[in-house]
């Protein structure tokens, strides 16, 4: 590789990167079950070495963590559930509220913009039978996405088992893939991947947790309805770094609509999201996570965005998480150290360009 021309070496790279993607793009379904499952079993690393060094049987060791992740994803499913059965006996009165707010938007619309509650209905109605008409796509797109949604998560317990029965035989393979006098910096940057992905996982799991806790008690002590049902809502969307948050005040600005007559409680409702997101973006998380690989914000949002065009909702959860070990990797290779540079936050105090020439 020495003897290549620099630019032939950039042209490979860039072309590596437009295949990897591409495989991403195609094989998602593949993909996303595997990299989702690899990062949860290093998640269940230390339980499963917990009960290994008490003399666990493999199968034993790796079983009980499982199913305790199963137990709590079913605790999750079961109270979301349980707050959507509240909002669907709600529902007559979420409809004349509903109303309430259309009637109130229908007018504004007539004094602001002089259209006639007649123009805007034909508008509507225009709408609907349009969406109507691609009813049969959205129908099929739909079972298309549950049943992959199923598919998804039913294999995540067996790849996860699979992952950590045979995680000295992936070592290995890792080992022999290298030469002898790279095995000692393979060696560190393995223990430095772990170490990050069991702190983003498990500082995610405290983030949601804290969230809910803050942002769906003050709700509720306020008297906002439904107010759990919003926090734990917007703590599972801002798990999607940058966009989650934005669909999370959505969500919650609708769901409070819904519920009340009055404005004032929408205003609460974002005031106190403000103020929760503040507090756990400057105080909570970054004590929580800490800073083990900065990755700067352009970074991070590019790749949000290119996970979900690749890899729908999986792919913009992961995103930081993968962007994170590709990092460490780069940063301890001399071929990709400047991939290392443009994912990384160290900014330079001063612009290269007016450096002194040695």
């Amino acid at each position: 590789m020495k003897d290549i021309p620099l630019t032939v070496k950039r042209s490979i790279e860039l072309l590596g990167l437009v295949l990897i993607m591409t495989v991403i793009f195609l094989g998602s379904d593949i993909i996303m079950p595997l990299l989702m499952a690899f990062f949860i079993s290093i998640m269940l690393l230390p339980v499963y070495r917990f009960f290994k060094n008490y003399k666990f049987p493999d199968i034993i060791a790796i079983i009980i963590p499982i199913i305790t992740l199963l137990i709590i994803i079913a605790g999750l499913i079961w109270f979301l559930s349980s707050q959507i059965a509240v909002l669907v006996d709600d529902f007559p009165q979420i409809k004349q509220n509903v109303n309430t707010h259309l009637n109130s938007l229908s007018y504004w619309i007539n004094k602001t913009f002089n259209i006639s509650s007649k123009e805007q209905i034909d508008f509507i109605n225009e709408q609907s039978n349009k969406l109507l008409s691609s009813a049969g796509n959205i129908l099929s797109g739909a079972v298309g996405s549950v049943s992959g949604f199923f598919l998804f998560f039913g294999l995540l317990p067996i790849y996860i088992y699979l992952f950590l029965f045979y995680k000295n035989l992936f070592l290995r393979f890792i080992f022999m893939w290298f030469r002898n006098d790279s095995h000692e910096k393979v060696k560190e940057s393995l223990k430095a991947t772990e170490t990050i992905i069991k702190s983003y996982l498990i500082g995610l799991l405290i983030q949601v947790t804290y969230m809910t806790i803050l942002l769906g008690g003050i709700l509720m002590l306020i008297g906002i309805k439904h107010a759990l049902l919003i926090g734990v809502i917007f703590a599972l969307l801002n798990l999607i770094p940058y966009i989650g948050a934005l669909f999370g005040n959505i969500i919650g600005v609708l769901l409070t609509l819904t519920s009340s007559e009055e404005l004032w409680p929408v205003i609460t409702v974002l005031v106190v999201i403000a103020a929760v997101q503040f507090l756990d973006n400057n105080i909570l998380m970054p004590k929580i996570v800490g800073s083990k690989v900065k990755i700067n914000a352009l970074s991070a949002i590019l790749g949000v965005i290119i996970g979900g065009t690749l890899a729908g909702i999986s792919g913009m959860f992961l995103a930081l998480p993968i962007i994170a070990v590709l990092k460490i990797i780069f940063d301890r290779s001399e071929m990709f150290k400047h991939w290392g540079v443009l994912l990384g936050d160290d900014k330079p105090e001063e612009s290269p360009m007016n450096l002194e020439k040695t």
